[in-house]
């Protein structure tokens, strides 16, 4: 208990400062690194106490454990704007050109462990992230101060209660702690069109705090079929008072419902996992409202003022895991969807190029005793989006937004 609350004090001065990432938009394609190693797939499935973030009817299932996680993520982020500006009074036209985003090396940490109350009842608890919407362009690329970029961090605290009905159902309620970081540097070009022009950029972060969560099913159907499904609710956030002027409804920044299923086929040491994921990102003003028309129909910050323009997103994910000894586990995983990011979006959109829809994944287990030593590679393959740019219709300028990332995670169950 005390190793685990000096691991938790460690990650909790970590989220203040490091920021974390993902990528099906700005969730993770999966939370826990048996989990990453599956693309992601694992709701009809205990691996490990960070089950808590995918389905926490789960945990119950697993007894008393503690995992801790290290991962290194390299995310490459870039645009390319192809075509001379118009020059045309009340245009908004970009310098033609390829700019690749710096920062591309950092470290996530996470933790969870989970603790048996009785036979039948088990406590978690989780810490770890999203994030995903950062970019630092060393250009004035809004014609503004230089670099330009975001920087976006969420960091969850998840309390678990998992209950087991039967020998072959559970259930598991999670209330979700969030804490959010938010700064943007270079937009002061787009003050003019807030109605709070002094709170739009360059000035410096800011926090917010919320409350949701998240409940979920687990049932052993057959011997060899298991289902689950879980449910997270609107984390509804505090608002960002000092980016009241850039996000729709004062600075609101909600984390969007979202829910998965699945199922599990096992046999032998052998298994096989089918997950669907939907994030509703269309539900949260400040990210799924588009560009136009409501920037020329309302105030940057207020309720209709002008978003992200992102689509709810939908993510199919499939992992597969062989067990050839007792001391080896393997797992392999691909996972696809449509990125959230419409053509009619990339220019507030270089600011945060989530355009990453299809992830190949590897991992592995390696029993040391009473500890599991896990290793996970994520290959998100590149993706991008390319459209005019909406400010500037005289020039068709064309805008086009690519991401590609790698990460690689390290840890321990004991």
């Amino acid at each position: 208990m005390k190793r685990f609350l000096r691991l938790t004090f460690f990650l909790l001065l970590s989220g203040s400062t490091v920021s974390v990432y993902a990528t099906n938009g700005y969730f993770s394609h999966g939370y826990g690194i048996k989990y990453k190693g599956l693309a992601g797939a694992g709701v009809a499935m205990y691996l490990s106490p960070m089950a808590a973030a995918t389905n926490p009817a789960t945990l119950v299932f697993g007894g008393k454990a503690f995992d801790v996680t290290l991962s290194f993520f390299n995310p490459n982020r870039q645009y390319t704007v192809s075509g001379p500006p118009s020059g045309v009074q009340g245009t908004f036209g970009l310098t033609p050109g390829t700019v690749e985003s710096d920062s591309r090396l950092f470290l996530v940490p996470s933790l969870a462990a989970n603790w048996m109350l009785s036979e039948r009842v088990s406590f978690g608890l989780a810490l770890y992230g999203n994030g995903g919407m950062n970019t630092n362009y060393p250009t004035n690329t809004f014609y503004a101060s230089s670099p330009t970029g975001v920087n976006l961090m969420q960091l969850f605290i998840a309390p678990t209660l998992s209950i087991m009905l039967s020998d072959r159902h559970g259930i598991g309620v999670t209330p979700v702690l969030a804490f959010q970081r938010f700064e943007a540097k270079g937009l002061k070009a787009f003050a003019n069109f807030s109605s709070r022009p002094n709170s739009v950029s360059d000035n410096g972060a800011d926090n917010s705090t919320g409350f949701g969560a998240r409940i979920g099913y687990f049932g052993q159907w057959l011997d060899f079929l298991a289902v689950g499904a879980s449910y997270q609710t609107t984390v509804s956030m505090s608002e960002f008072s000092n980016y009241a002027g850039l996000f729709a409804g004062n600075g609101n920044f909600d984390i969007p419902a979202n829910w998965t299923v699945g199922v599990a086929f096992g046999y032998e040491g052998m298994a096989l996992l089918f997950d669907v994921q939907k994030i509703m990102f269309s539900q949260v003003k400040s990210v799924g409202n588009p560009m136009l028309p409501n920037l020329m129909q309302a105030k940057l910050g207020q309720d209709n003022g002008a978003g992200f323009g992102w689509k709810d997103m939908t993510v199919f994910k499939i992992g597969a895991q062989l067990q050839t000894s007792e001391a080896w586990t393997w797992r392999a995983g691909f996972s696809f969807g449509d990125q959230p990011i419409p053509e009619s979006e990339v220019l507030f959109n270089i600011l945060a190029p989530a355009v990453i829809g299809k992830h190949l994944t590897f991992g592995f287990t390696r029993l040391l005793g009473e500890k599991q030593l896990n290793v996970s590679i994520t290959r998100a393959l590149s993706g991008s989006v390319k459209g005019v740019n909406p400010l500037d219709p005289p020039a068709n300028q064309t805008i086009e937004l690519k991401m590609d990332q790698w990460e690689i995670g390290v840890g321990l169950t004991f």
